[in-house]
């Protein structure tokens, strides 16, 4: 059976009525061919799945009423926040999509010195809205009740220079690294994985990270592409640490 979840960003409670989105609404009706009275799920991010019932379908429109709710317990007790290099094409929307599935908690684009996209101040703010509604329909296929946040473009030391390292596991893969990744320690705090984009990390770039708490570490004897290293590192971590 198809999976009948929908995200929205409006509050829900019982007995409340839902307007579906415009994209939910065509895939409903559409795609999944839904009619009054077929029980759907919708989420808000709030950690919580609510049992709906369709009460009104048209071509345009379709409205819900919140029958019941239920807490999703499927989070990752990891807490990893993805530093991704801004890749070009679907790369970036790829990375982003599975990251979620794989159970990521943050997605902070980074424009590195090798970069090929480039954002202006709107084109970044556009990408960031598309790249959250790819997040939105990853939740929406993988189960997730809460929703990672898509963060605003920053380059690297923008980054640092606003997060100061504390307590957390910074990891940086580079292909000249020296550690393997299963050597580092359960971390007890968030990790955050900084990944380059397709011309990987400048020589300046990696030395400033090395330099503010970020260990250096190689995923075996092959050079992986942006999309590949990201999604890898991500599956080792859950299962070394996390709930694979």
């Amino acid at each position: 059976m198809a999976n009948l979840r929908f995200f929205t960003d409006h509050t829900l409670t019982l007995g409340a009525m839902v307007t579906l989105s415009e994209s939910a609404t065509a895939h409903a009706t559409r795609a999944l061919r839904l009619n009054v009275g077929d029980l759907v799920i919708i989420f808000n991010g709030d950690g919580f799945d609510y049992e709906c019932t369709l009460v009104s379908v048209n071509k345009n429109t379709a409205v819900a009423k919140v029958a019941g709710l239920r807490k999703i317990e499927n989070e990752s007790a990891l807490r990893i926040m993805l530093l991704q290099g801004i890749s070009s094409g679907d790369r970036m929307d790829f990375t982003i999509q599975k990251a979620v599935e794989l159970g990521v908690t943050h997605i902070q684009p980074i424009a590195t010195e090798r970069s090929v996209v480039k954002l202006s101040a709107d084109r970044a703010q556009k990408r960031v809205a598309h790249w959250q509604n790819i997040v939105a329909s990853a939740c929406e296929q993988s189960g997730r009740a809460v929703v990672p946040q898509v963060h605003t473009p920053m380059t690297l030391p923008q980054w640092l220079g606003a997060h100061p390292h504390y307590n957390q596991t910074r990891i940086l893969l580079n292909p000249t690294g020296a550690t393997p990744l299963k050597s580092i320690p359960k971390p007890l705090q968030e990790i955050q994985l900084l990944i380059g984009a397709e011309g990987g990390l400048s020589q300046h770039e990696i030395d400033t990270a090395l330099a503010q708490g970020f260990q250096s570490i190689v995923l075996g004897p092959r050079i992986l592409r942006t999309e590949t290293a990201a999604l890898t590192a991500i599956a080792c971590m859950q299962t070394l640490w996390g709930d694979f």
